[in-house]
C-alpha cells in the first residue's frame, strides 16, 4: 500500500492507508460533457471517490493526445494517453495495449479498476484487478447494422469472454450481466448499480407543452426508428407532443433513415433532432420532459434510463435485455416490446394524458433511483470491492445489542 494519511499515535490522528487506485476507462476531456454511458458512469464514480482520503486515484484513459498528458482533477490525477490504432480491435490486441499495460504498471498501483474495453487491455496485468462490465461487445456488434458484423462479433465474443474467465472480481452494473456470465466468470461476481450525477436528483420539473425525450444515439442498437414510429402513431391518435432526440449519429446511412421516416410521417414540425448533448443540457431536456423513452435492443444499464428515473421523469422502456431490472413495469415506468410500436403509442397517450398516473410513477422511480443509483451509495460499495481485492478485511459488521444473534447461515458464500 502507499504512505498512510497519518501515523501519530497518540495525538487525536486516525492513520488510514491510502490504497491507490488506477481506474482505467473511456473519460472525456470535458467532465461535464460525457460522450457515451461509459465516460459518463466513470465521471460520476470518480468524482465520488477523488476526495476520499483512504484513497489516490489515478485515472488513465487514452485518446486525444499525441503525447501523455497529466492533468489534476481535484485530489485525482488524470493520465491521458495516445491512440494510434486505426480500429479499436487492433488497439485492444496491440501496440496501444501494451503501452498502456506499462505505463499503469509504472504507477505502482495497489488495485486496478478497468471499464469496458479496458479491461481487455488490463486482464495481463499482475496487480490486483477488477472488472466492470458495461456492455457486450460482440452483441452490440451483431446488432449494428454495420458490414461483416456477424464474424466481428464472433471474434469479439472469443476476445471478451477469455477476458473475463480471467477476472477475480468482477462488477456487474445488472443481473442481466450476470446472467451473461454464467459458465464464464470464474472470479466473484459483485451487484452494483451505476452510478448518476447527484444533480439529477435535484432537477426542477417545469410545467409546458407535452415533450417525449429520448437520449440515445442514433443506431439501429438503440432503435431510433421504433421511437419515431411509435410517436407517429401516437400522434394520429390525438397526442399534442414534440419528440426530441438527443444524441450523436456514428452511422450515417441509419440517421439519414431516421430523417427519412420523420419526414414520412409529415412530422417534420414535431421531431427536434438535438444531437449530442452536455450534462447541464440533458438535465435541461429532462425538467421539461413528460415521458422519457428507450427502445433499445441490446442494453445493459442504460444510464438513460436511471438518470430520468431520478429527475422524476415517467420512463418507458424496452423489455429486453437489462432494462426489465431497472423499472418494475407499471410501479416506477412502463415496459414494451422494442418492435412494436402500437404499445409504444398506447403507452404514450397513457402517460402523457393521465397527471395522476405521471405523478405516482415518478415519485416510484425517484425512489427506487436514490436507493439504488446515488453516488455515494454506490461508491461505497464498489470500494469494499477493491478491499476485498487488496486483501483488506471489511470492517466487523456493528450489532444492536438487543438485536438477537442470527440462526445459523446457509451454506456457501452469500451473494454480494
Amino acid at each position: 500500500m502507499t504512505m498512510p494519511v497519518s501515523c501519530e499515535p497518540g495525538r487525536g490522528k486516525t492513520t488510514v492507508t491510502r490504497v491507490r487506485l488506477v481506474l482505467v476507462t473511456a473519460f472525456p476531456v470535458d467532465p461535464g460533457a460525457p460522450r457515451g454511458g461509459v465516460e459518463g458512469v466513470s465521471v460520476v464514480l470518480c468524482g465520488a471517490l477523488r476526495d476520499r482520503r483512504d484513497l489516490d486515484l489515478h485515472i488513465v484513459t487514452t485518446g486525444g493526445v499525441d503525447a501523455v498528458q497529466v492533468d489534476d482533477w481535484g485530489a485525482a490525477r488524470i493520465h491521458r494517453l495516445p491512440w494510434t490504432a486505426p480500429r479499436l480491435l487492433s488497439g485492444v490486441l496491440g501496440r496501444d495495449a501494451r503501452r498502456l499495460r506499462e505505463y499503469v504498471s509504472g504507477l505502482r498501483p495497489d488495485v486496478v479498476h478497468a471499464h469496458d474495453t479496458y479491461g481487455i487491455m488490463m486482464e495481463p496485468i499482475g496487480t490486483p484487478r477488477v472488472l466492470t462490465i458495461h456492455g457486450f461487445i460482440h452483441a452490440d456488434t451483431r446488432v449494428s447494422g454495420t458490414s461483416l458484423a456477424r464474424p466481428r462479433a464472433l471474434l469479439w465474443k472469443r476476445i471478451e469472454t477469455r477476458a473475463w474467465a480471467r477476472y477475480p472480481h468482477i462488477i456487474s452494473i445488472s443481473p442481466y450481466v450476470r446472467e451473461r456470465l454464467t459458465g464464464i466468470a470464474t472470479g466473484a461476481v459483485h451487484n452494483i448499480d451505476n452510478p448518476i450525477a447527484d444533480a439529477f436528483f435535484d432537477v426542477r420539473r417545469t410545467d409546458g407543452a407535452a415533450q417525449v425525450f429520448c437520449a440515445a444515439t442514433i443506431s439501429p442498437r438503440k432503435n431510433t426508428l421504433a421511437v419515431v414510429d411509435g410517436f407517429a402513431r401516437a400522434r394520429a391518435q390525438g397526442l399534442r407532443a414534440t419528440l426530441r432526440l438527443a444524441g450523436p449519429q456514428p452511422v450515417p446511412a441509419y440517421a439519414e433513415a431516421v430523417r427519412a421516416r420523420i419526414r414520412q410521417h409529415g412530422l417534420d414540425d414535431a421531431v427536434v433532432l438535438l444531437g449530442q448533448l452536455s450534462t447541464d443540457a440533458v438535465l435541461s431536456e429532462l425538467a421539461g420532459a413528460s415521458v422519457s423513452v428507450l427502445m433499445s435492443v441490446e442494453e445493459n444499464a442504460p444510464l438513460a434510463v436511471q438518470e430520468a428515473m431520478a429527475a422524476g421523469v415517467p420512463v418507458i422502456a424496452s423489455s429486453r435485455c437489462g432494462m426489465p431490472y431497472q423499472i418494475d413495469d407499471g410501479e416506477s415506468g412502463f415496459l414494451v416490446e422494442p418492435d412494436r410500436p402500437d404499445d409504444l403509442a398506447a403507452r404514450l397517450l397513457q402517460v402523457i394524458g393521465d397527471d395522476g398516473l405521471r405523478d405516482r410513477l415518478a415519485r416510484r422511480a425517484r425512489d427506487v433511483a436514490r436507493e439504488r443509483f446515488h453516488s455515494e451509495r454506490v461508491a461505497t460499495r464498489t470500494i469494499g470491492v477493491y478491499q476485498r481485492a487488496c486483501g483488506i478485511p471489511p470492517p466487523p459488521a456493528r450489532r444492536s445489542p438487543s438485536a438477537p444473534r442470527a440462526a445459523a447461515t446457509t451454506g456457501g458464500r452469500l451473494p454480494d
